[in-house]
């Protein structure tokens, strides 16, 4: 299966709510679930993908927020933490971007979907974060407002390229609501990002700095 790479895959995710029904391959179903089997590994989260599953989108809020044709979505799980909105976060902006980059589209739920019994297991002291409708889009999405380089940042003129790109790929993060309510800061060969107050900004703080390790790359800092 051919991928786009990561830097095309974070230009091209847009939210997208309307899905064709139409059942995932297995080859996609494959890719994905190889995908979250690794996230797991390396974060000790308890990601599931849910397929063939139509009734969590029929109730609550989310019949409000325009989804339709939802039948697969990626359940982002974990035992309860402080960290744990952070990791759903990064781990789960990893799978997201996977599925985009093997031709699928997404959309990050912040809105309570309705419990299917049987859907995704909970183990002990684990808690539902939230969850990534995934599948076949009806349509792109497109691209929201963005808050400017340096409304998020301490980027100037003259800082090394990596650090602009990872400014610059950080922006294209999906956030709730588009907040973006986040700044990153370099200092040297070494960088801070901070979440601010609102819904969801540890779970936008763990997508934002996925991104900007992609735009960075992880070889030329580290975390503060």
């Amino acid at each position: 299966m051919a991928l786009i790479d990561l830097e095309t895959a974070i230009k091209e995710r847009h939210s997208v709510r309307k899905y064709d029904p139409a059942p995932l391959s297995n080859a996609v179903k494959g890719a994905l679930i190889d995908c979250i089997e690794e996230c797991n590994r390396l974060s000790g989260l308890h990601i599931q993908l849910v397929t063939e599953e139509p009734e969590a989108f029929t109730g609550g809020m989310v019949k409000y927020g325009a989804f339709s044709g939802v039948r697969n979505y990626i359940a982002l799980i974990g035992r309860k933490s402080d960290s744990l909105d952070e990791l759903c976060g990064y781990y789960g902006e990893k799978i997201a971007l996977r599925a985009q980059q093997i031709g699928l589209n997404t959309c990050w739920v912040g809105m309570k979907v309705k419990n299917v019994p049987g859907a995704y297991k909970l183990g002990k002291d684990e808690k539902l974060c939230l969850v990534i409708a995934v599948g076949y889009g009806l349509e792109d999405g497109k691209q929201h407002t963005s808050k400017t380089a340096d409304q998020i940042s301490n980027l100037k003129e003259g800082d090394p390229d990596w650090f602009r790109s990872g400014v610059e790929a950080a922006l294209l993060a999906p956030t709730a609501m588009n907040q973006q309510k986040f700044r990153i800061e370099r200092h040297g060969r070494r960088v801070s990002a901070k979440a601010g107050l609102g819904f969801f900004t540890k779970v936008d703080l763990g997508i934002v700095k996925y991104h900007f390790e992609i735009g960075a790359g992880t070889e030329n800092f580290s975390w503060r």
